[in-house]
C-alpha cells in the first residue's frame, strides 16, 4: 500500500487544474501528489470556451480568442466589444497534452491510469481502491458525481445539451474576429434552443446546436438544426472535419452537502459547472486557486462554499427555464440588451457588486421571474 499527501481522483479540466495549482503553489516540495485516471487522455473529446480579462495561463495553447460578438435574440443581432476581456477557445487534447507535459518535468507528481472503485475515511486518512492497486492519503480530490445527484430530489435539474460540428467551407463564409454566442435564429419549437458559432478562419468554424432544457434529444434533431442554421446562413458546401457532443448539468443540487475533512469534491461534482450558463473551465482554475489558498492557510477545506447569494439567483434562473422553456430567447434578449457585457460577465463569474446585481435583477423584470421568486419564497428560501 502507497501513500501519497494528496490524490486527485480524475484528470479532467478540474482535476489538471488543480494539479497544476499546486504544483505551482510549492506545496509538492515535500509531498506527493498521485493522479488517478481511467482513460489515457490522448483524444480531443470537448472543446472549452471561457472568457477572461487580458491575457491567462492557458494562452499559449488557445486555439482562438475573440475581442468581438453578438447574441441574435428577438430578430435583433446585439454586438458587443468585450473591451479588456478576450472570449477563448481551447481544446481538451492541447490543454491535456500542455498539463501532461507539466506533470511530467514534476517528480513528486504520480499520474496512474487506473479507475478508482472504492472511496474510504477514517480519521487517520482515505483509504483509495483502483482496479489495480490501493493507496492512502491525508486529503483526497474527488471529481465523481455524489450517487445522491441522480436521485429523485427536490432540486431543479436541466442540461446544456449539445452537438457541434466542425466545419470547413469552400470559400470564405466567417469573419475569423467575431464570434455568435447565441443566435435564436433557428431554434426548436417552445425550448431555449440556439445555434454558437466559433470561426477559427474565414473558411472554418465550430457551428454547434445548444439546448438549455429538461430532456435530451437524438442526435438527428441537432443535426436538422445545424443543417437548417447554416442553409439559413447560406452556408452551402462545406465538409465536416469533426463533430462533437456533449451533456453538462444544470442543477440547483447542493453540491455543498458533503462535508468532510478528508474528501474533498470537485469539479462538476463540487457544482463548479455555473448552474445557469453551464460554464465550467474558468471556475476551475479559480476554485483550484481557493483550495490552494485554504491549504496555504492550513485552513478547513470542507468551509469552502458558493456565496449563497448567487444560489438564489441560479435556482430561481433554472426556474424559469424548468416551468418557461420558451421564454429563454425573451430572458437573454433582456439580459444582453440592457447591461454592457463586463456586467454580465462579472455577474456570471460570481464577482458582481449588490449594485451590479440589482441592475441585472430588473433587467430580467418579467412575469416568469415574478413567479419564480414566488415560488422560491413559498419554498422557505431553500437554495437547493
Amino acid at each position: 500500500m502507497v501513500t501519497f499527501d494528496y490524490i486527485i481522483i480524475g484528470a479532467g479540466a478540474a482535476g489538471l487544474h488543480l494539479s497544476m495549482a499546486l504544483k505551482k503553489s510549492g506545496l509538492l516540495k515535500n509531498r506527493k501528489l498521485l493522479i488517478l485516471e481511467p482513460s489515457a487522455k490522448d483524444r480531443d473529446d470537448k472543446t472549452w470556451c471561457y472568457w477572461e480579462k487580458n491575457s491567462g495561463n492557458w494562452d499559449h495553447v488557445v486555439t482562438k480568442s475573440w475581442r468581438k460578438g453578438e447574441i441574435v435574440a428577438k430578430d435583433t443581432a446585439i454586438n458587443f466589444d468585450l473591451k479588456n476581456y478576450r472570449y477563448k477557445m481551447l481544446r481538451s487534447i492541447d490543454f491535456y497534452d500542455a498539463c501532461k507535459d507539466e506533470i511530467a518535468q514534476e517528480k513528486n507528481i504520480l499520474w496512474a491510469q487506473e479507475k478508482v472503485t472504492d472511496c474510504q475515511e477514517n480519521q487517520a486518512y482515505v483509504c483509495v481502491k483502483t482496479n489495480a492497486n490501493t493507496y492512502n492519503s491525508s486529503l483526497v480530490f474527488d471529481s465523481r458525481i455524489p450517487s445522491k445527484f441522480y436521485d429523485q430530489n427536490d432540486s431543479i435539474h436541466l442540461h446544456q445539451h449539445f452537438k457541434g460540428w466542425y466545419i470547413q467551407t469552400k470559400k470564405p463564409c466567417f469573419d475569423a474576429d467575431f464570434f455568435t454566442m447565441m443566435d435564436f435564429t433557428v431554434k426548436d419549437k417552445n425550448t431555449t434552443s440556439f445555434t454558437y458559432v466559433l470561426p477559427v478562419s474565414q473558411t472554418e468554424a465550430l457551428v454547434e446546436f445548444t439546448y438549455f432544457s429538461p430532456d435530451i434529444v437524438a442526435d438527428q434533431t441537432y443535426e436538422h438544426h445545424l443543417k437548417t442554421y447554416l442553409k439559413h446562413r447560406k452556408i452551402n458546401n462545406y465538409n465536416i472535419i469533426s463533430e462533437e457532443k456533449g451533456v453538462i448539468p444544470m442543477s440547483s443540487f447542493d453540491f455543498d452537502a458533503f462535508p468532510s475533512s478528508r474528501i474533498h469534491k470537485i469539479g462538476t461534482a463540487a457544482g463548479w459547472v455555473k448552474a445557469s450558463t453551464g460554464y465550467a473551465f474558468k471556475n476551475c482554475e479559480r476554485k483550484s486557486q481557493e483550495i490552494i489558498d485554504y491549504l496555504k492557510a492550513d485552513k478547513d477545506i470542507s468551509k469552502l462554499k458558493k456565496p449563497l447569494k448567487y444560489k438564489h439567483y441560479d435556482k430561481m434562473f433554472l426556474d424559469v427555464l424548468k416551468t418557461r422553456n420558451e421564454f429563454g430567447e425573451d430572458l437573454f434578449y433582456k439580459m444582453y440588451s440592457q447591461n454592457p457585457i463586463e456586467r454580465i460577465f462579472r455577474f456570471l463569474d460570481e464577482e458582481s457588486t449588490l449594485t451590479e446585481d440589482l441592475k441585472i435583477i430588473l433587467s430580467l423584470n418579467s412575469s416568469p421571474f415574478h413567479h419564480a421568486f414566488l415560488r422560491h419564497l413559498k419554498r422557505g428560501l431553500q437554495t437547493s
